[in-house]
């Protein structure tokens, strides 16, 4: 599935989602917003961006890849291609040569290449604040369009990487079967004043404390609420 990380070991995918977790008391969910985001007052992609057409890019190239991996790659391609003009100048063959350190990057430069064509076409080389339309665009599922939609334009979205679905099922702030299924719950369970960091903060918990394959729990500061009764010591 698109939503794995590269950093995500396969196996332990479906470890923290069954047997699923008991839910986590919606008060809970309260408090321990307050607390993560008393950790990360101003929570932010990792990706390196100058503009919301820059974020896509970068978004789209992050599937199956590193944050740290993109920036590596896309800082000298947005050097040389910061709008859908120059992207397209630079031809398929080039965006492949920049980003040719990340997975899949024949394929990628090739959506990268079409989707700044199409915005040129249609949306007058804006990226556009609408889901349809982003999701319209090569490369462009509902993930990207969550993380576009949340860091670009302020719209209350959740993205769900593999990072959130571990966290939301461990954890039990909502357990699901798929990346759908949590963040339905996620946007159901998650207090409106916390829906906007919400994303930033269950992805930045789940990449240094929820880890993976051992999660850091001695360092955790929702402990007491999580239900996930393998915690480490």
């Amino acid at each position: 599935p698109a939503f794995f990380d590269a950093e995500e070991p396969r196996e332990t995918i479906g470890m923290c989602a069954s047997p699923r977790p008991r839910k986590m008391k919606l008060a809970d969910m309260e408090e321990c917003f307050v607390r993560l985001s008393a950790r990360s007052p101003d929570p932010q992609t990792e990706l390196e961006f100058s503009s919301p057409y820059t974020l896509l890019v970068a978004v789209v190239l992050s599937a199956q890849a590193t944050d740290v991996g993109v920036n590596r790659a896309t800082r000298g391609l947005f050097a040389v291609a910061d709008t859908p003009e120059k992207m397209v100048a630079l031809g398929v063959d080039g965006i492949a040569h920049h980003i040719r350190t990340i997975g899949l990057f024949n394929m990628k430069a090739k959506n990268v290449h079409r989707l700044s064509e199409i915005l040129i076409e249609t949306h007058d080389s804006q990226v556009p604040e609408d889901r349809g339309a982003l999701e319209a665009l090569p490369g462009v599922g509902r993930k990207t369009a969550n993380v576009v939609l949340n860091e670009a334009f302020g719209h209350p979205t959740i993205a769900v990487d593999t990072h959130i679905f571990r966290v939301g099922n461990r954890t039990g702030m909502a357990p699901g079967k798929t990346p759908d299924a949590v963040e339905a719950e996620l946007l159901r369970r998650v207090p409106d004043k916390w829906k906007k960091g919400a994303h930033h903060w269950l992805i930045l918990h789940g990449r240094y404390i929820c880890k993976a394959r051992k999660p850091d729990c001695a360092d955790c500061v929702i402990i007491e609420f999580c239900r996930f009764k393998e915690k480490t010591a």
